[in-house]
């Protein structure tokens, strides 16, 4: 759905297609502040054995992009509508692209008009408080980025912020963020394909000791309880 990404190709089937096909557990599916399409995308992959959660990528007034997980697609879709009621602006469809809405079976049922590539009105704090109202996990989006990233945007993560892990770009290991971002120590660590494109689907993963891929147990994971944990490149 989101403008940034290819209408053409990036559908409920073709993803669930090409997550199956890299024998990934679980995706989220994380639009520009909308979870228009992710109920579709679980719809479209009820029997395959893949989980998919749903999930939404806010853009903080700071323009810190914050991922929000959610354990039910009625906790995304009331968060959504928190979301929707702080955006300003109609999308430009000859300027951003289109924002299609559609079912399972990849049928276009809408499009929203709502300028969703932009910022919202609430403060990357509330955006936290918003996740964790509707018992989401806040995440903080490619933290090692210099758009879009909590230290590009403010320079440190304040202390009010309390984001249930930091996501980083595929292309940087946890070493190295650790090391130029010393705060990255006091976080959880996952990394993610950040797929805008089917190719890139499950080019990036989070490896996680689980007993069986699910939102609880990856609640779990996050926070290191009950022996579950995120697995490091070097883990087996």
């Amino acid at each position: 759905m989101s403008p940034c990404t290819d209408i053409a190709e990036m559908t409920p089937k073709a993803i669930v297609r090409a997550a199956c096909e890299k024998g990934l557990d679980v995706i989220a599916i994380c639009d520009h502040n909308s979870a228009r399409n992710t109920a579709a995308t679980r719809r479209a992959a009820a029997r395959t054995g893949l989980t998919v959660f749903s999930g939404m990528e806010i853009t903080s007034s700071e323009e810190v992009h914050i991922v929000g997980l959610f354990p039910t697609d009625s906790d995304a879709e009331a968060a959504q509508e928190e979301v929707y009621a702080r955006l300003f602006g109609e999308n430009d469809e000859d300027v951003f692209g289109y924002q299609i809405v559609v079912d399972e079976d990849d049928q276009v049922e809408d499009m929203d008009s709502r300028l969703l590539i932009g910022a919202t009105t609430l403060s990357s704090e509330k955006v936290v408080d918003l996740i964790h109202r509707f018992s989401g996990l806040a995440i903080a989006s490619h933290v090692d980025r210099q758009g879009f990233g909590i230290f590009s945007q403010l320079g440190f993560i304040p202390d009010n912020l309390k984001f249930d892990a930091l996501e980083i770009s595929k292309r940087t290991d946890f070493r190295a963020v650790r090391a130029k971002f010393p705060q990255c120590r006091e976080f959880p660590l996952i990394t993610s394909s950040d797929a805008h494109f089917v190719a890139d689907v499950g080019t990036a993963e989070t490896r996680m000791l689980m007993a069986e891929p699910t939102f609880a147990e990856v609640r779990k994971a996050l926070a290191g309880l009950e022996d579950r944990r995120i697995l490091e490149s070097d883990e087996t």
